[in-house]
């Protein structure tokens, strides 16, 4: 118990805030619902009902994807976040059917509801924290990308660097966005239906919410399975690889593999030295190599392997690749 308790303050703080923060806006909307029959806001518990039980299971899934490797896992639990979330967007994938279900049929049938201004309130409250949740996901996103940006530009740098982010963040980021800008349509949506005689307004926004939603399960699906199996990175993979390169002892690099387990960054090298270096030589190379690797943001383990010089050189990567991405990464942290 107290292992596990360890684990969950571990666990990524976005999802638990959202899962928290949609729990209360899910119970609002509900309430609201039962009390005006809302087609609009029967969409958007639905909505927040989904994101508030897939936000839970990212928050246990990254908490416990931080669990030591034991002998019967030895390669750790760092893709257990992927499966879980693999596992969470069929919730949402479920909320989302639902929710086109109901749209389809306040066109069809369209239903006058009631209590205009109990759903307005609701809605609006729910677009505010939905949206505090949001921007915190976009400061983590940019916080690990190592910048510094605030204002107007954490919105356009948090999609910048959005396929970097912690899986997590991601899955609060696309849900959040998603919930904020449903939230904004439900709003319109009532104002319509109220004030004209277009009372289907509901129902489309209700489809198109469901959309959204079917949108974000298709993505995170993709990304989470692509994880679940080991997705290399290629673009660290080119950085790994350049630093490795520029240490006076590498004559080339055999093979490297870089691959994402979970939140953290796995890497299996094998680089070519000279075969008159003796073992102490050779393990100073390690020590070296492995240091420099381990400043990369997200690099948590690193296996190197030894052979001796073949005399053709096989990788293929420009240092000035390497240099070029520093440079830009260091001018972003400022702006």
């Amino acid at each position: 118990m107290k292992e596990l308790i360890l684990l969950l303050k571990n666990g990524n703080r976005s999802a638990l805030l959202a899962a928290l923060v949609n729990t209360i806006i899910s119970l609002l909307k509900g309430v609201a619902y039962f009390l005006t029959g809302n087609v609009a806001m029967f969409a958007e518990t639905m909505h927040s009902l989904g994101d508030a039980a897939n936000q839970f299971f990212v928050f246990i899934g990254s908490a416990l994807s931080k669990k030591a490797p034991t002998k019967r896992f030895p390669g750790g639990f760092g893709r257990l976040v992927n499966i879980v979330l693999l596992f969470a967007v069929l919730i949402v994938g479920i909320m989302a059917y639902e929710t086109v279900r109901e749209g389809i049929d306040h066109i069809i049938r369209p239903q006058e509801s009631t209590g205009f201004f109990l759903v307005i309130i609701v809605l609006s409250i729910s677009v505010c924290l939905e949206f505090t949740v949001l921007i915190k996901a976009m400061r983590e996103i940019v916080t690990t990308a190592g910048l510094k940006t605030r204002g107007l530009q954490l919105f356009t740098s948090s999609f910048t660097y959005l396929k970097s982010a912690k899986p997590a963040t991601k899955l609060v980021f696309l849900e959040d966005s998603v919930a904020t800008a449903g939230g904004i349509l439900a709003i319109l949506a009532v104002i319509v239906s109220e004030y004209t005689n277009f009372k289907q307004a509901e129902g489309i926004v209700s489809i198109i919410i469901g959309i959204f939603m079917f949108i974000v399960v298709g993505k995170v699906f993709l990304d989470n399975a692509a994880g679940a199996i080991g997705e290399a990175d290629l673009e660290m993979q080119g950085v790994i690889g350049n630093i490795a390169m520029k240490d006076p002892d590498v004559r080339d690099i055999q093979g490297l593999a870089v691959y994402k387990e979970g939140e953290d960054f796995h890497v299996e090298l094998s680089i070519e030295i000279d075969s008159k270096l003796t073992v102490e030589q050779v393990d100073k190379i390690r020590q070296r190599i492995e240091k420099q690797i381990l400043t990369e943001k997200g690099v948590s383990d690193i296996i190197i392997e030894f052979d001796k010089d073949d005399g053709i050189l096989n990788w293929p990567h420009s240092i000035h690749k390497y240099e070029k991405r520093k440079k830009t990464h260091e001018m972003g942290k400022y702006n």
